[in-house]
């Protein structure tokens, strides 16, 4: 099993002062890495079709909606789930909101919580950079929440920190790569909707098929 994990907004606690209203974080989830493959290879026909070149990073915000619409559609029938876990900043309490490590680490334990029971002997690849010593802390922390001793299979198998622009020749790091973009384009489709840009529900209503669970934290 492959497990995505890409963010949107900033965890960050200064609203007035630059910090995102929202912070969402997204986990993409395909059962099957034959299904991650062919997902993968669409991903770069993709490419080839809107005449992009092969280095082209499918990032949602530095798209235009063309960009982002062919490539929801083209992924949308594929079969994987997401997840989404969005934080309403200005409704969060308590000192320790303001640890932005922490408040990370909490919100992708909340998403991981909500996809436990879906997730089995996985590989879990989060795309994004920080200090090795934040990467160790990550995982150990969501190897620790995560994964249960009561089930019979263990959620969590491995966690991987890897750049979506990485060039790699194994072919397990090639889907990765792509596939980091998949899960930045849907966390973006979902911060999207939660917006009030005149195409706020346009994106998310493309991939709604694929929506596992998207809860928003606190009420």
């Amino acid at each position: 099993m492959l497990v995505f994990l890409d963010e949107s907004g900033d965890p960050g606690m200064k609203l007035q002062r630059g910090s995102s209203d929202l912070f969402i974080v997204t986990l993409v989830a395909f059962q099957d890495h034959s299904e991650a493959q062919a997902t993968d290879e669409r991903i770069r026909v993709l490419r080839r079709e809107l005449g992009l070149a092969d280095s082209f990073e499918f990032k949602f915000n530095k798209m235009n909606r063309v960009f982002r619409t062919a490539f929801l559609r083209a992924v949308h029938t594929f079969d994987f789930s997401y997840f989404g876990i969005v934080i309403n900043k200005a409704r969060l309490h308590g000192s320790g909101f303001f640890f932005k490590d922490s408040f990370y680490k909490h919100t992708c334990s909340l998403v991981f919580e909500n996809a436990k029971h879906h997730l089995r002997d996985a590989i879990v690849v989060i795309d994004g950079s920080g200090s090795r010593d934040f990467r160790k802390q990550l995982t150990s922390y969501l190897r620790r929440r995560v994964n249960d001793p009561r089930l019979p299979v263990r959620q969590i198998r491995k966690i991987k920190v890897q750049d979506s622009h990485r060039n790699n020749l194994l072919q397990l790091a090639d889907v990765i790569c792509d596939l980091l973009q998949l899960a930045d384009v849907i966390c973006g489709a979902l911060a999207r909707s939660h917006g009030t840009k005149s195409d706020a529900g346009e994106y998310r209503r493309l991939v709604s098929r694929r929506e596992a669970s998207v809860q928003v934290w606190p009420k």
